[in-house]
């Protein structure tokens, strides 16, 4: 599921689980995607406007990011 600029995401929760935050104020953040940011063929950096002024990152590389909505990097199955 490729990230693009518009996309409401949030972090996945594989990554949320990997660094054990899945009940932090990290798994509740939700954003919209602004810029999508090619470092190399491996690494892209996607630009985040967080909701209601959660303090996260703004960079976050898109391997750790989820669509909001029903699928498996967002919802735990």
């Amino acid at each position: 599921m490729k990230v693009q600029i518009g996309d409401r995401v949030a972090y996945s929760v594989q990554f949320l689980k990997s660094i054990g935050m899945s009940h932090s104020e990290m798994a509740r953040a939700r954003g919209v995607v602004t810029e999508i940011k090619p470092l190399s063929s491996q690494t892209v950096l996607a630009r985040i406007e967080w909701a209601n002024g959660a303090d996260m990152p703004d960079r976050v590389h898109v391997a750790n990011l989820a669509k909001v909505g029903a699928n498996s990097r967002f919802c735990a199955v």
